[in-house]
């Protein structure tokens, strides 16, 4: 029996608060590997407040996820088929591989893991793009300082908890801002 691949798609963009409708549970066939491709078995999902502008009509960053595509999200998992010479069977791998079981690629912005250094899931925060964020945007571009006084405004998110964090570590005064997004509605 072939294997299949359990797919979230975007159904209806949301007015308000998402619900059921907005969504649909596909199957299809997994993915088959080709040529420079390699196939991935996901195994852990990254669900961030940024979806949220990634299904709405007019998203600030790029271009919103189209109706009936599959949810994009950052994930981590295992290739299991591989025609690629850069990526082996085994090897763990962090992409945009989206809300499905079984996604193929070609290697584009797709990072191998290190499993040896920290669980997996840490990838998907701390030592991910969450964490890359909060550190390179405080040591690199802020040009952190012991001593300095560091005012974060989203204190609560993925990035701005990060950032809070290695500010103390650094030996910064910390002052976190956090809002109900539901507030904004």
């Amino acid at each position: 029996m072939k294997p299949v691949n359990h797919q979230i798609r975007l159904a209806a963009r949301p007015s308000g608060l998402p619900k059921a409708s907005d969504w649909e549970l596909t199957t299809e066939p997994a993915p088959v590997v080709g040529s420079g491709e390699f196939v991935v078995a996901v195994e852990y999902l990254s669900i961030d407040p940024a979806m949220r502008r990634w299904i709405s009509p007019n998203p600030a960053d790029y271009g919103p996820v189209p109706i009936g595509a599959v949810m994009e999200a950052g994930a981590i998992g295992q290739v299991t088929a591989s025609e690629h010479p850069g990526f082996d069977i085994g090897e763990h791998v962090y992409g945009a591989f989206g809300v499905q079981e079984f996604a193929r690629s070609d290697g584009t912005g797709v990072t191998k893991l290190d499993t040896s250094l920290a669980p997996l899931t840490a990838y998907l925060n701390a030592l991910g793009v969450t964490g890359l964020t909060a550190y390179f945007g405080l040591l690199d571009v802020g040009r952190l300082s012991e001593g300095d006084t560091v005012v974060i405004s989203g204190a609560a998110g993925a990035v701005g908890s990060v950032a809070g964090q290695i500010a103390r570590i650094k030996g910064a005064r910390v002052i976190g801002i956090a809002e109900d997004a539901l507030d904004r509605r």
